[in-house]
């Protein structure tokens, strides 16, 4: 399965967000750096996680985005399942219909169910999960990497 660069931003943003010290944030502009995303573009990815409440914004001189406590819980299926829509891994009806999609194609179907299979896998973890494990990935020493912005490899611009 291939996520969509949506997806995979969303998910690179909360983990980025979450491994921040408490009460700092980040504007759009150095998430987009630290992701090297477009800021465009990763202004539509952290409006759709704001909307699912997952990341907090906050307007203004001293705003940003940060992950709220709460959104550390959340599970790594459904917020895929959400990021990446109800679109289908093939498309059997675009612009050149497949002819076998006339006939209930089983491909179609099983591509269907794996690509739930994948999701329903990742629902176990949490986004908390992620950062947890990404930062004694980055620093053996645990103690030294909680908190840190460098933990998960960050380039630390956010720090000045």
């Amino acid at each position: 399965m291939h996520l969509t660069t949506f997806a995979d931003l969303g998910l690179r943003s909360m983990m980025i967000l979450g491994d921040l010290p408490a009460g700092q944030r980040l504007t759009i502009s150095e998430l987009a750096k630290a992701t090297n995303a477009s800021d465009n573009h990763l202004a539509r990815v952290v409006a759709k996680l704001v909307d699912m409440e997952l990341v907090t914004s906050i307007r203004g001189r001293n705003g940003g985005v940060h992950l709220p406590d709460s959104a550390r819980g959340a599970s790594v299926g459904q917020i895929l399942r959400e990021l990446e829509g109800p679109g289908e891994v093939v498309d059997c009806q675009g612009a050149k219909p497949c002819p076998l999609a006339a006939h209930d194609c089983k491909l179609r179907h099983r591509l269907a169910a794996a690509r739930e299979a994948f999701f329903a896998e990742l629902d176990g973890d949490t986004i908390g999960d992620l950062i947890r494990v990404n930062r004694v990935a980055a620093q053996p020493n645990s103690e030294e990497a909680h908190g840190s912005s460098t933990s998960l490899g960050l380039p630390t611009l956010w720090n000045n």
